[in-house]
């Protein structure tokens, strides 16, 4: 008898508890869902749970509530729930859509907050100390576990798309009300509100009797009630604690495609202006919504740390996928920046602020190096354009990377095809000396008044800054290089650096400089001083000997010119030459080889020459002249029956026409015996006189001059002959490669006569010792003298077995 005591009063207490936890239908009782879950009050009911505990069974009332909450959502409240939102198929109307959503999570909650209300319950007693069980805390994140994991575990397409489409159109409608309010503030940021309204337009179908918010006609707009809905609809999910998992997609969703569609038409090929902190600005704006939905800027808020946490978490994330988003669009778009720069200078800085914040330096090393493969390196482009675009890409990517790293590595395909252009030197050096068409830029630059010497002494990264002021590289750097090198590295340097050598750039130089003074004729140099001086600041002293020399000759020459002239007017009219000659004396070994061509002169021309010479042996004593007969410029007036003609012309075409002062007619044949000059090249020559109407051809190979002029015949007007390969009088590049080649050769072939074989090493180093000295003679890598030994291998000239190279026995 006494062991039947307790079962009534425990049974009692477990129907109080069971039907006071959890509705009545979820145990199979005849009850409504929409009744409370039970009339007891928490004080009978905490008196039910002290039954329990004082039969040790308290333990188990945790487990039992889990159980009857699972079953309850698997067998009826997820099947309720789904089948509300399957009614959304038959319905075409956004906004009943809208309230059928609100309707079904108004149904969803119904259903569960007796299971919420219930878990107070069980967190109260079990701070009270009255349950053992899992904890307060871990029991409520196992029942909203359950709640995602039964109920949205997976989730249909028409879901789906019902709350994407509700929240897509609740930030169209809360951006739009911002708008307004902004807009009545502040009328005079008028730029960004109409970009806003044509995007809205573009979105909600832009007819002016629309509202732009809900896309309705005016009188039946929606927007409040969507609002309302919105609002509604987030403090059930936050409630249930539904939140991100039912949102979080659609909300990512929405903001990536507004980001991408307003960055696409706002930002797109603009380079001149910042759009960090207009678009910052709007961020504020998506974050004032996001506050929205996460319940933190509503009537009925109450700001938790989660809720402040998972606000933060999503700013973090927008910021995130921003500058990711922005930051790819300009690396598609450096290509043009590079090209625009410094006007881009803005698209470049907003660029580095997001790479500092994002890892895509990779990203933008390979697309720029793939964008300059396809847009720049290839024939169709100039040898100056390429070199000016580079001049850009230094430009913009010391803004953008001040380790200089990312100009390194991406230019690097620019500077190994610029070295396989033929013209990427002489391009370079006309630029420096503001020869070239748009050389602003390295003429400027080597007018810098601290320039960067170019010299080949290494130096340590601890000589070139406080130890404060150090910055690690980045970790794509190349280790080999020193990071001081790189950072102080200008245009001029890193364009030299192309070759790795300063003696090519010396010798185009002084090529160009030889080309510049013969074609003056007035011995006017102070342009080229000044560059030669600007020039040694970059290469030294030492490297610019040569082109001192030069300059000296052609101020030497205009003194010898005037002592020349003044003795001359001393003379009685009679003794004085018939024309003047003005000659420039040039040092041979210090001035680049000049072309040659063969020209024999008219003997009144040949006596003058021989005068001036003598004159010359008397001013400087044990030295005399080597006249180039081909080189240098004539005035000269052509007198005919009828007029006179005044021209500007070479030696050759002087000496061609006046062979016809003794005879009005000649055969080419007889010009070219008289003149020394090839038939071919003569004819060439003959056109300048063809032009001016002077002479004319017929019968073919012969010319007649024209006394008297045609009067049908197109007056043309001709200076001076350009119709030669160029106008230089310096000797090719190919002319002097052959010519030190063959220096190159006689050295060789004396280093095998003596030493009877030798390795190409052995004969490479003897050479650079030797021979590759001074700014006359330019080096010849490994690669080139093996090319030119095995010519003279295949010519039989020398023999090459077992790894060294022999003269032939009939050559020893």
């Amino acid at each position: 008898m006494e062991a039947a005591g307790p079962g009534p009063e425990l049974s009692a207490a477990w129907r109080a508890l069971s039907t006071g936890l959890v509705p009545p239908a979820a145990l199979g009782l005849a009850a409504p869902r929409s009744g409370s879950v039970g009339l007891l009050k928490d004080s009978d009911l905490r008196a039910a749970v002290e039954v329990l505990q004082r039969y040790d069974l308290h333990s188990v009332l945790e487990e039992w509530f889990t159980e009857v909450l699972q079953t309850d959502l698997q067998a009826n409240i997820a099947p309720e729930f789904w089948n509300c939102i399957g009614q959304y198929e038959n319905t075409a109307e956004e906004p009943q859509c809208s309230l059928l959503l609100l309707d079904a999570f108004c149904l969803l909650k119904c259903r569960l907050d007796p299971y919420l209300n219930s878990l107070d319950l069980l967190e109260k007693w079990t701070k009270m100390g009255l349950l053992l069980g899992t904890g307060s805390q871990m029991l409520r994140e196992k029942v909203y576990t359950m709640f995602k994991a039964i109920l949205f575990f997976t989730t249909t397409k028409t879901f789906q798309e019902m709350i994407q489409q509700f929240y897509s159109r609740t930030f169209k409608i809360y951006m739009r009300q911002w708008k307004k309010g902004e807009d009545r503030m502040n009328e005079g940021e008028s730029s960004m509100s109409e970009n806003e309204q044509e995007s809205d337009m573009e979105d909600g179908g832009g007819d002016g009797q629309q509202c732009m918010g809900c896309s309705s006609k005016k009188e039946q707009c929606w927007c409040p009630t969507a609002m309302e809905q919105f609002q509604q609809l987030n403090e059930i999910l936050h409630r249930l604690n539904l939140l991100e998992r039912v949102s979080a997609d659609a909300v990512t969703t929405i903001l990536h495609k507004m980001i991408e569609e307003r960055m696409e038409h706002r930002c797109r090929g603009e380079y001149e202006r910042s759009f960090l902190n207009e678009f910052q600005e709007w961020i504020e704006k998506v974050i004032g919504w996001l506050s929205r939905v996460f319940l933190q800027d509503s009537p009925m808020a109450h700001s938790t740390p989660e809720a402040s946490s998972t606000l933060k978490r999503w700013r973090c994330h927008v910021q995130r996928f921003f500058y990711r988003i922005y930051a790819s669009m300009r690396i598609e778009e450096l290509f043009s920046i590079i090209r625009d720069f410094p006007e881009s200078k803005p698209a470049v800085e907003d660029l580095k602020f997001c790479l500092e914040r994002t890892n895509q330096r990779q990203q933008l090393l390979s697309s720029l190096k793939s964008a300059l493969e396809m847009r720049l390196l290839h024939p169709g482009v100039n040898t100056s354009d390429i070199i000016t675009l580079y001049i850009s890409a230094i430009k913009a990517l010391r803004e953008l990377d001040p380790s200089m790293v990312i100009l390194e590595v991406a230019c690097e395909p620019i500077r190994k095809y610029l070295r396989t252009r033929e013209d990427t030197v002489r391009q370079i050096v006309a630029g420096l000396t503001g020869d070239a068409e748009g050389s602003g830029d390295l003429a400027n630059e080597l007018s810098k008044a601290d320039p960067v010497t170019l010299e080949n002494g290494q130096e340590s990264d601890d000589d070139i800054c406080e130890p404060e002021d150090w910055l690690p590289d980045p970790v794509d750097a190349d280790p080999g290089k020193l990071s001081s090198k790189r950072r102080s590295s200008d245009i001029i340097s890193l364009l030299v650096s192309i070759y790795g050598s300063k003696d090519l750039f010396i010798n185009e130089y002084r090529t160009l400089l030889a080309d510049r003074l013969l074609h003056q004729f007035n011995y006017s140099a102070e342009r080229e001083i000044r560059n030669v001086e600007l020039l040694k600041l970059r290469f030294g002293e030492a490297q610019m000997h040569y082109c001192e020399v030069m300059l000296k000759d052609m101020a030497d020459s205009r003194r010898i010119n005037t002592n020349i002239r003044d003795e001359e007017e001393k003379l009685p009219e009679e003794e004085r030459p018939p024309f003047s000659l003005v000659a420039v004396i040039l040092s041979s070994e210090f001035w680049p080889p000049l072309k040659e061509e063969k020209l024999e002169l008219p003997e009144q021309i040949k006596e003058a020459m021989e005068a001036y010479s003598k004159k010359y042996e008397k001013l400087k004593a044990m030295r005399t002249l080597n006249w180039k007969h081909h080189l240098g410029l004539v005035n000269l007036d052509v007198e005919l029956a009828d007029r006179t003609v005044s021209l500007s012309v070479s030696p050759v075409h002087a000496a061609i026409i006046l062979h016809f002062q003794s005879k009005s007619t000649w055969t080419l044949a007889e010009l070219s015996e008289v003149l020394k000059v090839p038939v071919t090249s003569l004819r060439r020559k003959m056109t300048l006189w063809l032009q001016q109407g002077v002479l004319r051809e017929d019968p073919q190979g012969t010319f007649t001059v024209i006394e008297e002029e045609q009067k049908d015949q197109v007056e043309k007007v001709v200076l001076i002959d350009s119709d030669e390969e160029g106008d230089s009088a310096m000797a090719s590049q190919a002319d002097q490669k052959e010519e030190e080649l063959q220096l190159f050769w006689t050295y060789i072939q004396a280093m095998l006569t003596n030493l009877e074989s030798l390795s190409l090493e052995r004969i490479h180093s003897m050479l650079k010792m030797f021979v590759m000295t001074g700014p006359v003679v330019t080096e010849i890598d490994i690669q080139e003298l093996q090319g030119f030994l095995q010519k003279k291998v295949r010519d039989q000239q020398l023999i090459y077995s077992g790894g060294v190279y022999r003269l032939p026995k009939n050559c020893s």
